[in-house]
């Protein structure tokens, strides 16, 4: 992060729960993030531009670019096995906020709420911490005119080594491998690739004001190709903020409309594990010139021509805010908010498509479904604020409000089979009859209310001392009827050390603040979990002679179920020291959630289910947090600052039983692929989250059979280890970590008069990948008339047996990245019409150090419960480059 100049820095205002402070007066863990510090990423999702930016705060792209995925988020690890993982998300005071309607353009800052102290104030969801988008807003002045524009292309880093087509036909005519010389030398894997994958975007702003009302206005265009064919996505998107002042500027309305429009294509990305794995000199095309179909294996070429799969994506947010300045420090305001989401998928694959042809049900008809999804939810928030200073030094600030919100899920869905032409793709699903009794109708609805009281008062005694304590009184309508209802409360406080006598011929030090923080967080964990269910049966023949259909409880109801609890200290210091250019933060903290939400095995009689979800578990964390920004050289030309992140934590399952509910174990991390070799991390009480549990490789008989170790150091056979759940039983060993140890990044900026660099690197370190890609395509046992890796015939090479999971295949995964490096020029334009004209040019994942063998380390997954599990068809590495302007009139 851009670290400002102490007394700068110090006056800076950042977003906290319902208010603001001085950056002097925080006393919890907050990280702020403002627009000039994103990455230039070209990402569609705006958590992409925090990657590497904020300590503690976990971000991965397991799609890679794929434009219609999603990223992992994880703050200060997991803090659940069933509810909501990923922090709460607030755009403009709109809890759970939809990240769809956020444009890089239009954000202003990230705050991210890291410790319990800080986040307590929002109760629930609050959990696995909060971040605060604010957007830009409207000033008073001129009219001002912003267009920034950028284009973005993409190359193929590496692809998976598997073997070509003139290797396979070598290693058959030697005979290491069987099958057979088809005749062809396609690369159906450059098939897949979108070669014309020239994505672009632009955002178009107005803004501007008078004395009592001001305002911005921002349309967005955007365009982004996939690396892959039929992976796109169009989006337009408008936003407008109002501002209006009255009675002697007692009075503030403000009012913020945002909208999104995206249609996206959802066909391709996927397929690149059957294309590598089938036999390369085979065609995808019979000889006279039709697909050709193998049942069981994809045409993947002929899915992306014969199949359609689009999604349309409306999304809308409205709200308003009148504040109302009672008598001079007492304000009262209203917030009210409504958010809607609305999805229409549309599938049709063709009458001559594999999916028809090889149907038994309808074969050589084409298939249709169509489905809509619809999301609301409504806000209401009145607050009163009151600031007061008190003998010059005892600032006073107190909040109190309630908060209302209504959330309503619902969606519809169809298909039919049985087509007898494609005119009508998805838009006719009726014309096959539904008494040939291929239609599937299904359709849903939930909802929940949530309704809190909160209040906080700050106190700070001149620039030394600084107090706050908050608490939130919470009621959900998921819970049970005996635990509706939950406080969270939170206190910290500060000590400016640096104010203090002592300290003033402590020349080298400009600023010490010590900070010290405690909060309780909730999770609601699932819709309705407490409740029981009704679930349809059997159809039975009744005595009359009909057959009617039977209903009944499907759920055990829990009137006991409460909400998750997270209890967090965190311990911080805040320094700037050596004339101002040295400026950091450290923070360490100690998390422990209790009354983890999961299912268990519940006895049948007395419950109908045999199981039921309650509260048992509990998790905790433990972690540092290092962020330090220095200004290496400044003066009038040239310019040189150096920002580092740095955090590691360790998450640990503390307990999983009680004495009415008993569990050994949780297994998380499905390896999938041949060999049905289930799940590879075991997760015990008293063990850290993440860990490998498998078999300890000997070494091979001479015979290429496996030999592993058992629990007593004995080599036996395969068919000797004990793969048992109980721990003092098994011979699996932990043999290795998921989780990444250290998270590391470093941004060197530089500029020289109009020209600005920024290197930014990226790393994670200490853990482990298990190479599933190797397991399934490495062993080249028994396998006939299909692609392998070509260290099958190398690395691999003495494995004659079957498929294995073990430390065999366990890789080293740390990494080191040149993630992004940015060049740009500013013109000095000499015109009073053009304020600002700015030039640049990016690359992105330009280069990565690793020991790994497998895929990019970076999109393998480390957050969640079942990390470090390479994938068999990963969205390929690509290496980015944008040209972009920016421009203000």
């Amino acid at each position: 992060i851009k670290l400002l100049p102490d007394d700068t820095k110090l006056s800076e205002v950042v977003v906290i729960g319902y208010g603001s402070q001085k950056r002097s007066e925080i006393t919890s863990a907050i990280t702020k993030v403002d627009s000039a510090d994103f990455r230039q990423s070209g990402s569609r999702n705006a958590l992409d531009l925090l990657i590497g930016k904020v300590a503690g705060l976990q971000i991965t792209r397991t799609g890679g670019t794929n434009p219609n995925s999603g990223v992992g988020v994880q703050l200060r690890g997991v803090t659940t096995l069933a509810g909501a993982a990923s922090p709460l998300i607030i755009i403009d005071g709109i809890p759970g906020g939809n990240l769809d309607l956020l444009q890089q353009d239009d954000i202003e800052s990230f705050s991210v709420l890291k410790d319990g102290s800080a986040a307590a104030i929002y109760g629930t969801r609050a959990t696995a911490g909060v971040i605060i988008v604010t957007t830009k807003k409207g000033r008073r002045g001129p009219s001002r005119f912003d267009y920034n524009a950028f284009m973005r292309t993409e190359t193929l880093v590496k692809r998976p080594d598997f073997m070509t087509a003139s290797q396979y036909r070598e290693r058959l005519a030697s005979g290491q491998v069987q099958g057979t010389d088809y005749g062809s030398d396609e690369d159906y894997f450059r098939n897949l690739i979108n070669k014309d994958n020239l994505s672009h975007n632009h955002n178009f702003a107005v803004s501007g004001g008078g004395e009592t009302s001001f305002y911005r206005a921002s349309v967005n265009f955007r365009d982004v190709q996939g690396f892959a064919r039929e992976n796109s996505r169009k989006e337009y998107g408008l936003r407008l903020s109002l501002t209006q002042t009255g009675f002697q500027n007692r009075l503030t309305a403000q009012f913020n409309v945002a909208a999104n429009f995206n249609n996206a294509n959802l066909l391709g990305g996927g397929g690149w594990e059957t294309v590598l794995t089938r036999n390369p000199t085979e065609s995808y095309y019979n000889p006279d010139g039709t697909f050709k179909f193998t049942r069981n294996i994809t045409n993947e070429i002929a899915r992306l021509e014969q199949e359609r799969r689009r999604r349309q994506q409306q999304t809308s947010s409205v709200d308003g805010k009148v504040d109302f300045q009672i008598i001079d420090g007492l304000k009262a305001s209203v917030f009210g908010a409504h958010q809607r989401n609305w999805n229409l998928d549309s599938e049709y694959r063709d009458k001559a498509s594999q999916n028809s042809v090889e149907n038994a049900e309808a074969p050589g008809g084409g298939y249709a479904g169509r489905g809509t999804s619809l999301s609301q939810n409504f806000n209401l928030e009145p607050t009163l604020e009151y600031n007061t200073v008190i003998g010059e030094k005892h600032k006073i600030t107190g909040v109190a409000g309630y908060f209302y919100r209504y959330e309503v899920n619902e969606g519809f869905s169809a298909n039919n089979r049985g087509y007898v032409n494609d005119v009508f793709e998805d838009n006719n699903l009726g014309s096959v009859p539904v008494a040939l009794n291929r239609i599937a109708i299904g359709s849903n609805k939930n909802d929940n209310t949530l309704i809190a009281g909160f209040a906080r008062i700050s106190y700070a005694f001149g620039d030394r001392f600084f107090a706050q304590a908050s608490i939130r009184r919470e009621g959900s309508t998921r819970f049970g009827l005996n635990n509706k209802w939950a406080t969270f409360p939170a206190a910290s406080g500060g000590w400016n050390i640096s104010g203090e006598d002592f300290m003033k011929n402590v020349k080298f030090v400009n600023n010490l603040k010590l900070r010290l923080g405690y909060g309780e967080t909730g999770n609601t964990g699932a819709d309705h979990a407490s409740l029981v269910t009704l679930g349809g049966g059997g159809i039975y023949l009744f005595p009359t002679g009909e057959y009617l259909q039977t209903y009944g409880p499907n759920k055990n109801p829990n009137p006991d179920l409460r909400w998750e609890r997270k209890k967090e200290t965190n311990l911080g210091i805040d320094f700037t020291v050596l004339n101002n250019k040295l400026t950091g933060s450290i923070d360490l903290y100690n998390r422990v959630v209790h009354d983890l939400i999961d299912n268990y095995t519940s006895p049948q009689p007395p419950f109908v289910s045999s199981t039921i979800t309650t509260n048992v578990g509990t998790i905790s964390a433990k972690g540092i947090e290092i962020s330090l920004g220095y200004t290496a050289i400044k003066n009038k030309d040239f310019s040189w600052n150096i920002d580092f992140v740095g955090s590691t934590t360790r998450n640990k399952l503390d307990r999983y039983s009680n004495d009415e509910y008993k569990r050994d174990l949780r297994t998380f991390g499905g390896i999938g692929g041949f060999g049905a070799l289930g799940d590879a991390i075991r997760t015990y009480e008293g063990r850290n989250l993440g860990e490998f549990w498998g078999k300890r490789f000997a070494g091979f008989t001479p015979d290429g059979k496996w030999t592993f170790y058992n629990r007593n150091g004995e080599v036996v056979s395969n068919a000797n280890i004990n793969t048992s759940a109980f721990r003092d039983q098994t011979d699996l060993a932990v043999i290795g970590n998921a989780i990444p140890k250290y998270y590391l990044s470093l941004t060197n900026s530089f500029a020289y008069k109009g020209f600005d660099l920024r290197v930014f690197l990226r790393s994670k370190l200490d853990y482990d990948i298990l190479n599933t890609p190797a397991i399934s395509y490495g062993n080249k046992n028994g396998v006939t008339n299909l692609n392998l890796l070509n260290s099958a015939f190398g690395k691999y090479d003495q494995i004659k047996d079957t498929y294995m999971y073990s430390d065999y295949y366990v890789e080293r995964g740390s990494f080191m990245k040149v993630d992004e490096v940015t060049i740009g020029y500013t013109f000095k334009t000499g015109s009073k019409a053009i304020k600002n004209l700015r030039a640049y040019v990016t690359g992105q994942n330009l280069a990565t150090i690793t020991g790994y063998t497998g895929n990019d380390p970076d999109f393998i997954s480390d957050t969640g419960l079942g990390p470090g599990i390479d994938s068999r068809s990963p969205y390929p590495a690509t290496r980015q480059f944008l040209f972009g302007v920016n421009a203000s009139f």
